[in-house]
């Protein structure tokens, strides 16, 4: 404790013996595949940067877990890296911006803080056969039932979404489910008062704060689905109907808060935490998505597309989903959400089987023939989102003949991620009903020219990539510096976002818009055949 005490006032003396003559904003973003680690200035240019990778765990077919002390170790480890790299004191930070993974959790012990099981990633399908069975329940057919006598009542939207509710493996809740039916420690803490539930940004906050903090934000508890983004609190509906435990949920506090400040013991100094939040939202604010009718498209281990519904939550018929993007003061912006979980995954699948040895071939390679040669590639290794919503999909490839080269085979999987955009961007189209105002794209896959242009071909639209692709990591920042000041509106952020470059769809038959680039129409089609072949392909043991 002395020790701790030392550090932090030798620190506080650097500070005040002029060290900090310029102070800088700390930005973490917790991936699926690693954990990165910005330090931003004034013009939100990256100074020192500092990545890890993270290993996942498949401890049984279908399971996907991360270590949490790994995960910790890689935290604290990124953050001294970056401040390292950028060459400025520790002291000179102002304040920390955390983005995570979505509906990646554990539980674990309130005193002691000690895990009862590996974080359950959201790609994890240990729950698929618990969420076929609620879905198809006597249980949820009266839910359904009832909530549209309420609707036709009412017309309140929250009893309309009630009434379309389903289960997905990729939400925390039956998931939890299944973690408090199978892991005796945890329930036993639960009956005992001891048990705290969170997602990976609540649990990096107790870290931080050495345990005195168990909380998250609108934007990643709005992403768990246990939330009920209409009422801006836990469902205590869901949560009873699923009987799980409203005791373990962490407290829910704005996007741009002070969620305390880290122990000195960590880095030396007490850095304020002023923004935790869910990283497609974060991307969506470091894009500056601020109007009702941006729409992001983040291209990374999965694609998620999110379109800013603004201060209302919309309620989906085909599965996109109503997250709040942010909460800042009064201000509540509400987002719509269509992901594809296996973008980058396919493509890292793709190079483990050496069909390339370097990610940027990829692009020269689908380009080097002029189709796929009739193959089709479906990006199922975690089941089908919408607007197909099958967790029992399996990836395959059909279509293949003698004359099929790695080329054409590398053509056919970048093609599947932009006919998987098509398929979001149609259906958040035509349910939402708002003008799309413009369409950014980041994420590391974003970086293929050959799937941003054929993405543009296929929305018809106008799609702007920027060069620093890490959206994620710049919203949490920019989050944090509006809290301290450190930039002062909306709109001066709005100043420091440059366009890296733009992609023009190739032009279509006249008289048709938002329409498939026109030699696309039979691939898309044959595409479209191949997904419903591979659907509910693990429907028997």
């Amino acid at each position: 404790m002395w020790e701790c005490q030392d550090i932090y006032h030798r620190a506080m003396e650097s500070q005040r013996n002029g060290f900090t003559k310029k102070s800088f904003i700390l930005a973490v973003d917790v991936g699926t595949t690693s954990v990165k680690c910005h330090v931003y200035d004034k013009k939100a240019t990256v100074r020192g940067s500092c990545t890890v990778k993270i290993v996942p765990l498949y401890p049984e077919t279908g399971w996907v877990e991360m270590d949490p002390d790994t995960l910790w170790k890689g935290f604290v480890s990124v953050v001294k890296g970056a401040v390292k790299d950028a060459g400025v004191q520790m002291g000179q930070i102002e304040a920390l911006g955390i983005s995570t993974q979505r509906a990646t959790f554990t539980t674990w012990d309130r005193k002691t803080g000690v895990p009862f099981h590996n974080f359950i990633s959201w790609q994890d399908l240990r729950a698929a056969d618990l969420v076929k069975s609620w879905n198809r329940s006597c249980t949820m057919k009266t839910v359904h039932g009832a909530m549209k006598v309420l609707y036709f009542l009412t017309r309140q939207n929250r009893y309309l979404a009630a009434s379309l509710i389903v289960f997905s493996t990729q939400h925390v809740t039956l998931r939890l489910v299944w973690v408090l039916t199978h892991n005796k420690k945890a329930w036993q803490a639960v009956a005992e008062g001891n048990c705290c539930f969170g997602t990976i940004d609540t649990w990096l906050l107790f870290k931080l704060t050495k345990g005195h903090v168990h909380a998250t934000d609108y934007s990643n508890a709005s992403s768990t689905g246990i939330f009920d983004s209409y009422q801006m609190c836990w469902s205590g509906f869901l949560c009873s109907l699923v009987s799980l435990p409203l005791s373990i949920l962490p407290e829910v506090h704005d996007t741009s808060h002070h969620f305390g400040s880290t122990d000195p013991c960590i880095f030396g100094v007490s850095i304020p935490i002023m923004s935790v939040m869910a990283d497609q939202q974060a991307a969506m604010f470091g894009e500056c998505c601020f109007d009702v009718g941006d729409v992001k498209v983040t291209m990374g281990t999965g694609t998620f597309m999110n379109i800013n519904t603004g201060n209302n939550p919309h309620t989906s018929l085909a599965g996109l989903y109503p997250l709040v993007g942010w909460k800042i003061g009064p201000e509540v912006v509400y987002l719509a959400e269509g992901n594809s979980a296996d973008t980058g995954t396919a493509i890292r699948w793709a190079q483990d089987l050496d069909l390339f040895t370097d990610v940027q071939q990829t692009s020269d390679m689908a380009y080097s023939v002029a189709n796929s040669d009739g193959v089709c590639f479906v990006p199922s290794f975690s089941g089908l989102q919408a607007p197909l919503n099958d967790p029992k999909a399996c990836a395959s490839l059909m279509g293949l003949k003698p004359s099929t080269t790695k080329c054409h085979l590398v053509r056919a999987i970048l093609e599947s991620v932009a006919f998987r955009n098509k398929q979001l961007y149609d259906i958040m189209l035509r349910e939402t009903l708002i003008p799309i105002t413009k369409i950014r794209v980041d994420g590391g896959v974003s970086s293929n020219d050959f799937v941003m242009q054929l993405t543009a071909d296929l929305l018809g639209r106008k799609v702007a990539r920027r060069k620093h692709r890490e959206m994620s990591c710049l919203g949490a920042a920019f989050v944090a510096g509006l809290g301290v000041g450190f930039w002062k509106s909306q709109e001066e952020l709005k100043k420091l976002h440059y366009d890296g470059q733009t992609f023009l769809p190739k032009g279509s038959p006249k008289g048709l818009t938002n329409s498939p680039s026109w030699e696309y129409v039979p691939v898309l089609q044959s595409w479209e055949s191949a997904l419903r072949r591979s659907m509910n392909w693990y429907s028997k043991p």
